[in-house]
């Protein structure tokens, strides 16, 4: 069963999100709090959303996303920010229950696309995705601002905000 979260499923989601920060080799990048999350989906202006699945009532994969906006389109798209099975019930159609709800949200508020990133090591995730008609976007590269080079950044402003 796939359902939008609820405020329930914040502790296991942030487990979740552990799970896949571990999977990815960056457990120690991970500081999300059951606090943050919560505020994130449920506060007065949610702009982070999320899809749980069940197996026999407990949470066992999720798909976390957030509204971006295509200039090209002129309409909204989804982009997937996190989607992680749990080992024990992946290759039992979870993962692909949990894109096929998102296609269905983009399709049904008439969203152009979704999108996600993935690791270039993670060869079985690429597999997957493919095998559902998703297509790699080699011509770009994605980039990060973050930490000290963002606070630096950031320090620049001055008087021109």
């Amino acid at each position: 069963m796939i359902r939008r979260a609820e405020p329930g499923d914040v502790p296991a989601v942030v487990d979740l999100v552990y799970g896949l920060a571990e999977y990815e080799k960056a457990r120690h990048e991970c500081t999300l709090t059951t606090e943050q999350l919560h505020t994130a989906l449920f506060g007065p202006n949610p702009a982070v959303f999320a899809h749980v699945a069940l197996v026999d009532g407990t949470v066992a994969g999720c798909a976390i996303w957030f509204l971006n906006f295509s200039t090209w389109d002129g309409v909204h798209g989804i982009y997937l920010e996190d989607l992680y099975v749990t080992p024990a019930a992946r290759g039992t159609g979870l993962g692909r229950a949990l894109l096929a709800v998102l296609a269905h949200e983009a399709h049904s508020h008439g969203y152009s696309r979704v999108s996600w990133s993935v690791l270039t090591w993670n060869t079985p995730s690429i597999g997957f995705y493919e095998s559902l008609g998703a297509q790699v976007q080699d011509d770009w590269v994605g980039y990060r601002l973050s930490g000290p080079a963002l606070t630096a950044l950031a320090a620049t402003t001055g008087s021109r905000r």
